[in-house]
């Protein structure tokens, strides 16, 4: 099995569909709109589960549990933005439960350049940030000793080898993948021995992929330089907490986070072989917008368009690069909704889409394009 890449071993392909709440279920519908084999001419089982705020507290998370399970059966899912609730003991975000449960260790974020969408310091070629999804900060250990100006503040943090070497591995995976070169890193040199662990699997992998550009920088570096690096297409390596902050940072070099699709990957015990991916938009909920037909759809179909990218079966990888295609030529033609300066509502760009991923696969079948 390919690195990257899910089987089907079957002419259907099934997806885990993980259903959300408020702007984010809006979207997700239409980017199931896209997913119709009328449209992508791909034959697709979507497998439904109910992730909304109000049934994760009728059935106490178990509906999560269960669309995790479903999403080990098939390989694939695709997850719509869900609330979190604020109030301690309440049912919490679903996120961390899906993570565990598919033994989620990578998340891919990555910035591209919006057809007439201005961007932050020239930046133009794709960046891709390969993050670790757990450990690291997050879930750390935290207490207090002492009260007054003496009081202080402990945090005890880890991450695993495994985890290390398939965000290096993957990283590696991508960067050839998009003709890319891997760039950035920890701040081994502060901390050699835990941030170190990483900077070691970053090496293995550069000598497992001689083929692949590789040029290690200092977290801090890395900031200063995505500044002056706008015209090539990059892949950036990350623990997780330095991830979270620099995914945030280079989806908004690009002016907008509507051309980003996040991805889940899930492996197969500490291998490098994947087991399961899923693709959700990178935005929240939007509550303020539910109903309006205004939301910017983009974002979900993207990650439609990233799953598809991830499943063997050649009409899978075709109806992917029509999907993609597809979206941000509408975008070039001028259809755009108003978050990225433009008049038409959701429905409207969804229509647009649609009609150019039919008429590209129509094209490509009559030319004998594969």
């Amino acid at each position: 099995m390919e690195f990257g890449v899910v089987p089907s071993y079957s002419m259907t392909t099934t997806i885990t569909v993980l259903e959300g709440d408020q702007t984010g279920q809006e979207l997700l519908e239409c980017a199931l709109r896209v997913l119709d084999p009328a449209t992508c001419g791909v034959e697709l089982n979507l497998r439904r589960f109910d992730l909304s705020l109000s049934n994760r507290r009728a059935t106490n998370n178990t509906v999560v549990f269960a669309a995790a399970d479903a999403m080990k059966e098939c390989g694939l899912g695709l997850k719509a933005a869900t609330i979190t609730p604020e109030v301690a003991g309440d049912v919490g975000s679903p996120n961390a439960i899906l993570r565990e449960r598919v033994n989620g260790k990578v998340i891919v974020r990555t910035g591209r350049r919006i057809p007439g969408v201005a961007s932050i310091a020239g930046v133009s070629a794709p960046i891709s940030v390969i993050r670790m999804a757990v450990d690291d900060a997050y879930g750390a250990k935290e207490w207090r000793d002492g009260a007054g100006d003496d009081e202080v503040a402990y945090r005890t943090e880890k991450i695993t080898r495994s985890t290390c070497r398939a965000v290096a591995e993957f990283a590696f995976v991508q960067a050839r993948r998009t003709r890319a070169r891997v760039f950035g890193g920890p701040k081994y040199t502060v901390s050699p021995v835990y941030e170190g662990m990483l900077k070691e699997e970053m090496d293995a992998a550069a000598g497992r992929h001689s083929d692949v550009p590789y040029e290690p920088q200092l977290i801090d570096a890395t900031y200063a330089l995505l500044l002056t690096q706008g015209g090539d297409p990059l892949v950036i390596p990350a623990l997780n907490r330095d991830g979270d902050c620099l995914s945030d940072f280079v989806l908004q070099l690009f002016g907008s986070i509507a051309g980003a699709e996040s991805i889940l990957i899930g492996f197969q015990g500490n291998s490098t072989i994947p087991e399961v991916v899923m693709a959700e938009a990178p935005h929240g909920t939007a509550p303020a917008l539910e109903g309006k037909n205004i939301a910017n759809p983009m974002a979900m179909m993207l990650a439609c368009a990233s799953l598809l990218g991830f499943v063997q079966e050649p009409s899978a990888k075709r109806a992917s690069r029509a999907i993609y295609e597809a979206i941000f030529e509408t975008v070039r033609s001028g259809t755009k909704t108003a978050d990225l300066g433009g008049h038409c509502l959701t429905d409207e760009f969804t229509d647009t889409v649609i009609d150019g991923v039919r008429a590209k696969l129509e094209i490509w079948e009559s030319i004998g394009v594969d």
